[in-house]
């Protein structure tokens, strides 16, 4: 049986501005079953405040301690390597990285920036990463469903596009690094094959949970497509039409 669940928020736990139906149900029966619940998000384009009132907006209330995200770990990173952040981001996300200043040089950020994609904004990235500034991709995801049903494209294309005028690879901090994963899940104390993940994202998610051992549960909400789970090596431990079924299959396995 499972000891800790991780869950992906957009496309899993919401949907837009809605709870996927009966979600909140189902995380209060992980909880009464005692699997402690962690969120491992890769959202990019609001800070942690933002999320965390998005969610109680939404009916439920998330610990700061429950909640990962790669702004996080990025933050850590250019903390300890004391840099001063170059933001392609949101301006509702800069406002994590607003107080960094560091002596040691730039660093590259790359969230989803949507708009601010521009050529410029992407140019003077391009300059810095030829004088050796790090490239830091929070996440590489190549597409998220957006509030109005549509597809829309995530930061991974965006990343690529700099690794490749560039010749470097980066370093990226959310799903499906391991580094990501294993932080989370060293908050609950247990094995990484005592792990279940649930998430909308073959690749990302499912694939990066279970490449370190941990049961991946795929759900056909959010950004699923039909098919995505035969593109992924090993396939998924389950594939279930929500959030309500990926508790039940955890329950009873």
């Amino acid at each position: 049986m499972a000891k800790a669940v991780f869950l992906d928020l957009s496309g899993v736990v919401y949907l837009g501005d809605e709870m996927v139906p009966g979600a909140i149900e189902a995380i209060r029966r992980l909880k009464a079953a005692g699997l402690p619940v962690r969120y491992v998000s890769n959202t990019t384009q609001i800070s942690t405040q933002q999320v965390q009132d998005k969610l109680s907006t939404m009916g439920l209330n998330v610990k700061g301690e429950e909640l990962f995200l790669p702004s996080h770990a990025a933050r850590q990173y250019l903390q300890d390597h004391n840099l001063k952040p170059y933001l392609l981001t949101s301006d509702d996300l800069a406002v994590e990285f607003a107080d960094l200043d560091g002596s040691e040089g730039q660093a590259v950020v790359v969230a989803d920036a949507a708009e601010k994609f521009s050529y410029n904004a992407l140019n003077k990235a391009f300059r810095l990463l030829m004088e050796g500034a790090p490239l830091l991709a929070l996440a590489r995801n190549r597409y998220y469903r957006n509030q109005d049903g549509e597809l829309c494209m995530d930061a991974g294309p965006f990343v690529t596009a700099l690794e490749h005028a560039c010749g470097l690879d980066a370093l990226v901090f959310g799903k499906p690094s391991p580094d990501f994963f294993l932080s989370a899940a060293g908050s609950v104390h247990c094995e990484v094959t005592d792990i279940v993940m649930v998430g909308d994202d073959a690749e990302a998610d499912v694939a990066g949970a279970m490449a370190l051992g941990m049961d991946g549960v795929l759900v056909r909400t959010g950004k699923y497509r039909r098919g995505a789970e035969a593109g992924v090596t090993p396939p998924p431990t389950a594939v279930v039409a929500d959030v309500v079924e990926a508790v039940d299959w955890i329950l009873k396995h």
